[in-house]
């Protein structure tokens, strides 16, 4: 079983883990996550290396919680990590795409994340709010706008759509 299918036996498994005990660790979790990235996002251009087992150390986590915290993060590094294959003396980075990472953590509707005061540092309330709308557009799904027969044809030709691209046959 590989690292990552490990931490998704533990974190999702619920029929072999009661509701109670994922939510304890879930929120667990969820608050030693907002430690690492506080301490990121204090020297976000320094990037941060080191084997799986070597940063659980340094952030003074269990492995399965750094295994969790690399497939969150993965999205918004600037090279991806191994994840899927990584075992515990696998090298890794945390050099992240500052607005990638930000609007990801909107899109994951994550407030404990990208309310983070550090942020602060990084992006001005402007580009923040700027960075929220792109992330929640991101995840908007937009229909295409319907062409009637009769509207001008989107090629640019300045035909009816019926008499140009919409012709039948």
């Amino acid at each position: 079983m590989t690292l990552l299918e490990e931490w998704h036996s533990k974190a999702y498994d619920t029929q072999n883990h009661s509701r109670e005990s994922l939510k304890r660790l879930w929120d667990d979790y969820f608050a030693k996550e907002q430690a690492i990235y506080a301490q990121l996002l204090k020297e976000p251009d320094t990037e941060v290396k080191g084997t799986v087992k070597g940063l659980a150390e340094k952030y003074d986590i269990s492995l399965m919680y750094m295994v969790g915290f690399l497939e969150g993060i993965q999205e918004s590094l600037k090279v991806a990590n191994p994840i899927d294959t990584m075992e515990e003396d696998t090298e890794v980075s945390l050099a992240f795409d500052k607005e990638m990472l930000f609007k990801n953590m909107v899109d994951a509707r994550a407030e404990w994340l990208y309310n983070l005061p550090e942020w602060n540092a990084i992006f001005d309330e402007e580009k923040r709010a700027a960075l929220t709308k792109e992330a929640r557009e991101m995840g908007t799904v937009k229909k295409p706008e319907k062409i009637y027969p009769n509207d001008p044809c989107p090629c640019g030709s300045g035909k009816k759509y019926k008499k140009c691209c919409g012709k039948a046959g």
